[in-house]
Protein backbone atom coordinates (compact mmCIF):
# COMPACT_ATOMS: atom_id res chain seq x y z
CA UNK A 1 0.00 0.00 0.00
CA UNK A 2 2.67 2.39 0.64
CA UNK A 3 3.65 3.07 -2.81
CA UNK A 4 0.62 4.41 -4.10
CA UNK A 5 0.00 6.16 -1.12
CA UNK A 6 3.65 7.35 -1.75
CA UNK A 7 2.60 8.62 -5.92
CA UNK A 8 -0.19 10.15 -4.38
CA UNK A 9 1.70 12.31 -1.74
CA UNK A 10 4.04 13.33 -4.58
CA UNK A 11 1.42 14.40 -7.29
CA UNK A 12 -0.55 16.12 -4.15
CA UNK A 13 2.72 18.48 -3.41
CA UNK A 14 3.00 18.76 -7.24
CA UNK A 15 -0.30 20.45 -8.14
CA UNK A 16 -0.20 22.40 -4.70
CA UNK A 17 3.38 23.31 -5.85
CA UNK A 18 2.32 24.43 -9.21
CA UNK A 19 -0.85 26.20 -8.30
CA UNK A 20 1.50 28.52 -5.40
CA UNK A 21 3.58 29.27 -8.62
CA UNK A 22 0.38 29.79 -11.18
CA UNK A 23 -1.00 32.30 -8.44
CA UNK A 24 2.21 34.28 -7.99
CA UNK A 25 2.37 34.25 -12.10
CA UNK A 26 -0.89 34.81 -13.38
CA UNK A 27 -2.61 36.12 -10.18
CA UNK A 28 -0.70 38.13 -8.52
CA UNK A 29 2.55 39.27 -8.58
CA UNK A 30 4.10 38.12 -11.24
CA UNK A 31 4.65 40.50 -14.60
CA UNK A 32 2.36 38.08 -16.55
CA UNK A 33 0.17 38.63 -13.46
CA UNK A 34 0.03 42.67 -14.37
CA UNK A 35 -0.02 42.24 -17.76
CA UNK A 36 -3.81 39.81 -17.12
CA UNK A 37 -4.89 43.16 -15.13
CA UNK A 38 -4.41 45.63 -17.44
CA UNK A 39 -6.00 43.83 -20.07
CA UNK A 40 -8.69 43.15 -17.82
CA UNK A 41 -9.48 46.94 -17.01
CA UNK A 42 -9.23 47.49 -20.71
CA UNK A 43 -11.91 45.06 -21.42
CA UNK A 44 -14.06 45.92 -18.53
CA UNK A 45 -13.61 49.85 -20.59
CA UNK A 46 -14.46 48.33 -24.13
CA UNK A 47 -17.67 46.83 -22.40
CA UNK A 48 -19.06 49.83 -20.90
CA UNK A 49 -22.63 49.97 -21.54
CA UNK A 50 -22.18 54.00 -22.61
CA UNK A 51 -23.62 53.91 -26.36
CA UNK A 52 -22.27 56.33 -29.15
CA UNK A 53 -22.52 55.64 -32.96
CA UNK A 54 -18.77 54.76 -33.28
CA UNK A 55 -15.34 54.69 -30.97
CA UNK A 56 -11.86 54.60 -31.84
CA UNK A 57 -10.63 51.43 -30.56
CA UNK A 58 -6.34 51.25 -30.83
CA UNK A 59 -4.92 47.83 -30.31
CA UNK A 60 -1.21 46.50 -30.46
CA UNK A 61 1.61 45.69 -28.38
CA UNK A 62 2.85 47.93 -25.81
CA UNK A 63 3.91 49.62 -28.88
CA UNK A 64 0.28 50.94 -29.28
CA UNK A 65 -0.44 51.29 -25.28
CA UNK A 66 2.80 53.44 -24.17
CA UNK A 67 2.20 56.23 -27.21
CA UNK A 68 -1.01 57.87 -27.60
CA UNK A 69 -2.89 59.78 -25.56
CA UNK A 70 -6.34 58.55 -26.16
CA UNK A 71 -8.19 61.61 -24.13
CA UNK A 72 -6.80 63.90 -26.37
CA UNK A 73 -7.29 62.11 -29.00
CA UNK A 74 -11.30 61.60 -28.24
CA UNK A 75 -11.38 65.57 -27.93
CA UNK A 76 -9.85 65.98 -31.29
CA UNK A 77 -12.02 63.56 -32.91
CA UNK A 78 -15.10 63.70 -30.79
CA UNK A 79 -15.84 60.22 -30.37
CA UNK A 80 -14.37 57.48 -27.52
CA UNK A 81 -11.28 56.57 -27.83
CA UNK A 82 -9.93 53.48 -26.03
CA UNK A 83 -6.49 52.58 -25.60
CA UNK A 84 -6.62 48.15 -26.32
CA UNK A 85 -2.67 47.76 -26.82
CA UNK A 86 -1.32 45.41 -24.95
CA UNK A 87 2.40 43.39 -24.96
CA UNK A 88 3.90 42.28 -28.01
CA UNK A 89 5.17 39.18 -26.50
CA UNK A 90 1.79 38.06 -26.46
CA UNK A 91 2.16 37.60 -30.23
CA UNK A 92 -0.55 38.84 -33.16
CA UNK A 93 -2.19 35.59 -33.55
CA UNK A 94 -3.19 36.20 -29.66
CA UNK A 95 -3.53 40.32 -29.37
CA UNK A 96 -5.86 40.27 -32.49
CA UNK A 97 -8.70 37.37 -30.78
CA UNK A 98 -8.54 38.81 -27.91
CA UNK A 99 -10.03 42.43 -28.52
CA UNK A 100 -12.13 41.29 -31.63
CA UNK A 101 -15.25 40.76 -29.22
CA UNK A 102 -15.12 43.97 -28.36
CA UNK A 103 -16.21 45.62 -31.88
CA UNK A 104 -19.46 47.09 -32.26
CA UNK A 105 -20.91 48.42 -35.42
CA UNK A 106 -19.74 51.75 -36.43
CA UNK A 107 -16.49 50.78 -34.29
CA UNK A 108 -12.93 52.19 -36.14
CA UNK A 109 -10.61 49.63 -34.87
CA UNK A 110 -6.42 51.13 -35.43
CA UNK A 111 -3.91 48.31 -35.50
CA UNK A 112 -0.66 49.58 -34.66
CA UNK A 113 1.83 46.51 -34.51
CA UNK A 114 5.58 46.79 -33.66
CA UNK A 115 7.92 45.46 -36.01
CA UNK A 116 8.60 42.86 -33.95
CA UNK A 117 4.97 41.30 -34.10
CA UNK A 118 5.42 41.62 -38.24
CA UNK A 119 8.58 39.56 -38.02
CA UNK A 120 6.91 36.48 -36.61
CA UNK A 121 6.42 33.74 -38.85
CA UNK A 122 3.46 32.08 -36.87
CA UNK A 123 2.24 34.92 -34.90
CA UNK A 124 3.44 34.25 -31.66
CA UNK A 125 5.60 35.14 -28.96
CA UNK A 126 6.89 34.28 -25.66
CA UNK A 127 3.83 34.84 -23.87
CA UNK A 128 1.17 33.76 -26.26
CA UNK A 129 0.40 30.05 -24.40
CA UNK A 130 0.37 31.63 -20.60
CA UNK A 131 -1.41 34.76 -21.73
CA UNK A 132 -4.29 32.89 -22.75
CA UNK A 133 -4.08 30.58 -19.95
CA UNK A 134 -3.99 33.72 -17.43
CA UNK A 135 -6.92 34.97 -18.79
CA UNK A 136 -8.69 31.82 -19.23
CA UNK A 137 -8.93 31.23 -22.71
CA UNK A 138 -6.30 27.97 -23.18
CA UNK A 139 -5.32 28.01 -26.73
CA UNK A 140 -6.22 31.35 -27.67
CA UNK A 141 -4.89 32.03 -31.00
CA UNK A 142 -4.13 28.62 -31.91
CA UNK A 143 -1.33 27.80 -29.87
CA UNK A 144 0.11 24.11 -30.34
CA UNK A 145 -1.25 21.53 -27.70
CA UNK A 146 2.73 20.75 -26.95
CA UNK A 147 3.70 24.72 -26.63
CA UNK A 148 0.45 24.97 -24.22
CA UNK A 149 0.98 22.29 -22.55
CA UNK A 150 4.84 22.88 -21.79
CA UNK A 151 4.24 26.53 -21.28
CA UNK A 152 1.00 25.79 -18.95
CA UNK A 153 3.07 23.70 -16.69
CA UNK A 154 5.93 26.35 -16.50
CA UNK A 155 3.28 28.97 -15.60
CA UNK A 156 3.52 27.07 -12.09
CA UNK A 157 7.25 27.73 -12.14
CA UNK A 158 8.35 31.35 -10.14
CA UNK A 159 11.60 32.31 -11.33
CA UNK A 160 14.09 32.99 -8.50
CA UNK A 161 14.80 36.74 -10.56
CA UNK A 162 11.14 37.35 -9.98
CA UNK A 163 10.73 36.25 -6.74
CA UNK A 164 13.58 38.26 -4.94
CA UNK A 165 11.64 41.38 -7.27
CA UNK A 166 8.91 40.63 -5.45
CA UNK A 167 10.40 40.42 -2.45
CA UNK A 168 12.66 43.79 -2.37
CA UNK A 169 9.43 45.28 -3.81
CA UNK A 170 7.30 44.13 -0.55
CA UNK A 171 10.45 45.47 1.76
CA UNK A 172 11.16 48.58 0.20
CA UNK A 173 7.47 49.43 -0.73
CA UNK A 174 5.11 47.59 1.33
CA UNK A 175 3.46 45.94 -1.91
CA UNK A 176 4.49 43.94 -5.17
CA UNK A 177 5.34 45.85 -8.47
CA UNK A 178 5.67 44.57 -12.13
CA UNK A 179 6.11 46.60 -15.45
CA UNK A 180 2.55 47.31 -15.96
CA UNK A 181 1.47 47.19 -12.66
CA UNK A 182 0.41 50.64 -12.26
CA UNK A 183 -2.70 50.14 -14.20
CA UNK A 184 -4.82 52.65 -16.77
CA UNK A 185 -7.02 55.38 -16.70
CA UNK A 186 -10.90 55.52 -18.11
CA UNK A 187 -9.40 55.56 -21.79
CA UNK A 188 -6.91 52.42 -21.29
CA UNK A 189 -3.56 55.05 -21.11
CA UNK A 190 -1.08 54.23 -18.61
CA UNK A 191 -1.86 55.79 -15.70
CA UNK A 192 -0.57 57.54 -14.18
CA UNK A 193 0.85 59.27 -17.20
CA UNK A 194 4.42 57.62 -15.91
CA UNK A 195 7.47 58.24 -17.59
CA UNK A 196 10.07 55.43 -18.21
CA UNK A 197 13.11 56.42 -19.13
CA UNK A 198 16.05 54.20 -20.80
CA UNK A 199 19.46 53.76 -18.67
CA UNK A 200 21.50 52.28 -20.95
CA UNK A 201 23.06 53.33 -24.37
CA UNK A 202 20.50 53.93 -27.13
CA UNK A 203 21.47 52.39 -30.17
CA UNK A 204 19.35 52.49 -33.99
CA UNK A 205 16.98 49.29 -34.61
CA UNK A 206 17.81 48.24 -37.92
CA UNK A 207 14.78 46.89 -39.63
CA UNK A 208 15.71 43.97 -41.05
CA UNK A 209 13.11 42.73 -43.29
CA UNK A 210 9.72 43.68 -44.10
CA UNK A 211 6.82 42.29 -43.16
CA UNK A 212 5.90 37.90 -43.21
CA UNK A 213 3.57 36.36 -45.18
CA UNK A 214 1.64 35.18 -42.04
CA UNK A 215 1.58 38.47 -40.31
CA UNK A 216 -0.03 39.84 -43.37
CA UNK A 217 -2.72 37.03 -43.77
CA UNK A 218 -3.44 37.09 -40.31
CA UNK A 219 -4.27 41.47 -40.61
CA UNK A 220 -6.29 40.43 -43.62
CA UNK A 221 -8.81 38.13 -41.71
CA UNK A 222 -8.59 40.78 -38.75
CA UNK A 223 -10.02 42.83 -41.84
CA UNK A 224 -12.51 40.51 -41.95
CA UNK A 225 -13.57 39.94 -38.75
CA UNK A 226 -14.27 43.53 -38.13
CA UNK A 227 -15.85 44.20 -41.59
CA UNK A 228 -18.34 41.42 -39.85
CA UNK A 229 -18.75 43.08 -36.48
CA UNK A 230 -19.95 46.18 -38.67
CA UNK A 231 -16.50 48.27 -37.84
CA UNK A 232 -13.29 49.58 -40.17
CA UNK A 233 -9.95 48.28 -39.98
CA UNK A 234 -7.28 51.01 -39.87
CA UNK A 235 -3.67 50.18 -40.28
CA UNK A 236 -0.44 52.44 -38.85
CA UNK A 237 3.28 51.92 -39.08
CA UNK A 238 4.26 52.60 -35.98
CA UNK A 239 6.76 55.05 -34.58
CA UNK A 240 10.59 53.24 -33.73
CA UNK A 241 13.95 54.74 -33.33
CA UNK A 242 15.19 53.50 -35.95
CA UNK A 243 18.22 52.33 -38.51
CA UNK A 244 17.77 54.58 -41.44
CA UNK A 245 20.04 52.89 -43.73
CA UNK A 246 19.13 51.77 -47.27
CA UNK A 247 17.83 48.04 -46.44
CA UNK A 248 15.83 49.43 -43.39
CA UNK A 249 14.30 51.99 -45.53
CA UNK A 250 13.42 48.94 -48.12
CA UNK A 251 12.29 46.77 -45.82
CA UNK A 252 9.60 49.95 -44.06
CA UNK A 253 8.76 50.71 -48.07
CA UNK A 254 7.84 46.93 -48.63
CA UNK A 255 5.92 46.27 -45.48
CA UNK A 256 3.65 49.52 -46.06
CA UNK A 257 2.96 48.59 -49.40
CA UNK A 258 1.68 45.46 -48.21
CA UNK A 259 0.11 46.42 -45.82
CA UNK A 260 -2.18 49.11 -47.52
CA UNK A 261 -3.53 46.10 -49.84
CA UNK A 262 -5.19 45.12 -46.90
CA UNK A 263 -6.75 48.21 -45.25
CA UNK A 264 -6.80 52.28 -45.39
CA UNK A 265 -2.70 52.75 -43.78
CA UNK A 266 -1.52 56.00 -42.04
CA UNK A 267 2.27 57.14 -41.69
CA UNK A 268 4.36 60.17 -42.66
CA UNK A 269 5.34 59.25 -46.03
CA UNK A 270 8.40 61.25 -45.75
CA UNK A 271 10.17 59.48 -42.69
CA UNK A 272 7.87 56.40 -42.93
CA UNK A 273 7.58 57.06 -39.08
CA UNK A 274 11.46 56.34 -38.90
CA UNK A 275 12.41 58.80 -35.90
CA UNK A 276 16.07 59.50 -35.24
CA UNK A 277 15.47 61.70 -32.38
CA UNK A 278 16.31 59.21 -29.35
CA UNK A 279 14.59 62.17 -27.22
CA UNK A 280 11.26 60.78 -28.36
CA UNK A 281 11.64 57.94 -26.63
CA UNK A 282 11.36 56.24 -23.37
CA UNK A 283 12.64 53.12 -22.54
CA UNK A 284 12.54 51.00 -25.61
CA UNK A 285 12.56 51.48 -29.13
CA UNK A 286 8.94 52.23 -29.43
CA UNK A 287 7.54 53.62 -26.56
CA UNK A 288 7.33 56.85 -26.51
CA UNK A 289 7.49 59.49 -23.67
CA UNK A 290 4.53 61.39 -22.22
CA UNK A 291 5.23 64.94 -24.24
CA UNK A 292 5.99 62.52 -28.01
CA UNK A 293 2.44 60.67 -26.99
CA UNK A 294 0.76 64.25 -27.44
CA UNK A 295 2.88 64.98 -30.60
CA UNK A 296 2.15 61.24 -31.88
CA UNK A 297 -1.83 61.89 -31.18
CA UNK A 298 -1.91 64.69 -32.85
CA UNK A 299 -0.57 63.14 -36.19
CA UNK A 300 -2.98 60.84 -35.65
CA UNK A 301 -5.77 62.41 -35.43
CA UNK A 302 -4.41 64.97 -38.64
CA UNK A 303 -4.31 61.44 -40.49
CA UNK A 304 -7.71 59.75 -39.63
CA UNK A 305 -9.34 62.44 -40.33
CA UNK A 306 -7.54 62.51 -44.23
CA UNK A 307 -8.89 59.42 -44.74
CA UNK A 308 -12.50 59.88 -46.39
CA UNK A 309 -14.35 57.11 -45.98
CA UNK A 310 -14.22 57.72 -42.26
CA UNK A 311 -16.11 60.73 -43.05
CA UNK A 312 -14.71 62.68 -39.30
CA UNK A 313 -17.18 65.59 -40.95
CA UNK A 314 -19.92 64.59 -38.38
CA UNK A 315 -18.23 64.96 -35.00
CA UNK A 316 -16.93 68.52 -36.16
Amino acid sequence: MWKPLKLTSWIAVAVVAWTIGYIYNARYGGELSWLRMMYEDKIALAEDKVEAPRRLLITGGSGAHYTINSELMSEKLGIPVLNLGIDGPVGLNVILPSIIDQVRPGDIVLLIPEYLILWSEDGLGDRSAQFGVAIGRPGLGGVPPKQLAQDTLMLGTATLRGVTKSTIDVIQKGQMTGYYSDGVNAYGDPAPEDDKRRTADWWELPINKPITKHALKRIEQFRQEVEAKGGTLVLSLPWVYARTDEKSVENVEKTAEELAKIAPLIYDPESLNMKTDSDLFADTHYHLTPKSRTIRSRELVKQLRAIPELDFRKEQ
